[in-house]
């Protein structure tokens, strides 16, 4: 067992992963045995079938409680696996509040799904605390929110709601996957569960689809346990094992992504003085709403960034279309870098109304920033703003 105490890409690389005890391989082996011989009824070495409990699988918990200073954690074959799990801790009449700027995927089955078995959801903007006690009732029983959130990087004061929380006695859940475990650690200020995709940055390589639950809370994590076992969302030993390997550099990955996105972030505000983008989001950008919670709370930026272009949807379709680089694609975290276009993509789920509602604008680009030689990022930016065919004055004029 590696303590807390050791530093994090020591705990990345070393958690869980001792060298094989038959074989003395450095790299723990892919066990995928769907079951387990068992010495008498009830007599097994800790595993007896691999929906219940795989030894690959274990030692990614393991390594995932680590790095989140969690003591307990389990993978699943999704980030929408986790979701689901979690709203199976509900029953009919349950109420849940919920940050309204979450990934699609998220809202759209609590509204389309989990609303038909009886569960009410409120939607409203978490970085203002007193939106969250407000919409508290007696049929409260969780508050689930991102921070930073997907796609408007907002940030939520983790602690402050974690404390509302808990004097109402109310599950609290952080979706961490913007952030990962380097750069924020959310059960440090309180929270009952954390949960990722780890199909992003924490897999790393956009090769493998997981996600995970932790927490510190034993009772919480014993209804997730068997909830996890009976739904059966798990993922394979070498979706596990895939996961492991790109926990490995998880670390020096976050610092070079976070550092990438800064440049991009300062080469962006200067379009802003152009006249091509009209909103820029990033944690650690200044004007941003709650930059100073963001540098209490995360060790980097980050490496998403998300802006307005002037001109709207057409501007937008055209800018992307224009990058090399930036491949236009649903997903992030991965090494290569990402754009896309969430109000027809990764937000699609959203009416045009509620993507209004939200502040997710027609003009919106979502930028997943990779670990490429920055020069060649910004060239990249550079081009498709140097081939868009907008005439900024004649802008300036309609909006006047």
């Amino acid at each position: 067992m590696i303590c807390k105490f050791v530093k994090f890409n020591t705990r990345a690389i070393h958690s869980g992963q001792e060298a094989d005890k038959e074989t003395g391989a450095v790299v723990p082996p892919i066990h995928l045995s769907s079951t387990f011989k068992q010495d008498g009824v009830g007599n097994h070495k800790g595993f007896e079938y691999s929906r219940t409990g795989n030894p690959t699988r274990q030692i990614l918990e393991t390594n995932l409680a680590s790095l989140e200073n969690g003591k307990y954690a389990l993978a699943f074959a999704s980030g929408s696996a986790t979701t689901t799990t979690l709203q199976l801790l509900l029953k009919k009449g349950d109420h849940v509040i919920v940050g309204d700027d979450v990934y699609g995927g998220t809202f759209r089955f609590f509204d389309k799904v989990m609303k038909n078995f009886g569960v009410t959801y409120s939607f409203v903007d978490t970085t203002k605390l007193t939106n969250i006690t407000n919409a508290i009732t007696s049929s409260t029983k969780m508050v689930w929110f991102e921070t930073p959130s997907n796609p408007l990087l907002k940030i939520s004061d983790i602690q402050a709601i974690s404390n509302i929380c808990k004097s109402n006695n109310l599950i609290s859940v952080v979706d961490n996957t913007f952030a990962t475990p380097f750069l924020q650690n959310p059960l440090d200020m309180g929270i009952d569960i954390v949960m990722h995709s780890t199909t992003k940055y924490i897999g790393g390589h956009s090769d493998v689809i997981g996600g995970a639950l932790i927490t510190n809370n034993s009772e919480l994590y014993e209804r997730l346990k068997f909830l996890q076992n009976a739904g059966g969302a798990v993922p394979s030993p070498f979706d596990c094992w895939l996961v492991l390997r790109g926990i490995k550099t998880l670390g020096i990955r976050m610092e070079r992504h976070s550092s990438n996105a800064e440049k991009v972030m300062r080469f962006l505000e200067g379009k802003i003085d152009e006249g091509h983008v009209e909103e820029l989001y990033y944690p650690f950008y200044s004007p941003h709403k709650n930059s100073d919670i963001a540098k209490k709370q995360m060790k980097f930026g980050g490496g998403m960034i998300s802006f307005d272009i002037v001109g709207g949807k057409e501007m937008a379709n055209e800018f992307l279309s224009h990058l090399k680089y930036f491949t236009l694609a649903e997903s992030l975290g991965g090494v290569e870098s990402l754009a896309e276009y969430p109000p027809s993509m990764t937000h699609g789920s959203y009416t045009p109304d509620e993507r209004l509602e939200r502040g997710i604008k027609d003009g919106l680009v979502r930028l997943s920033v990779g670990i490429e030689d920055i020069e060649d990022l910004l060239d990249d930016l550079e081009h498709a703003f140097k081939n868009l065919k907008i005439d900024i004055d004649e802008i300036k004029a309609v909006k006047h």
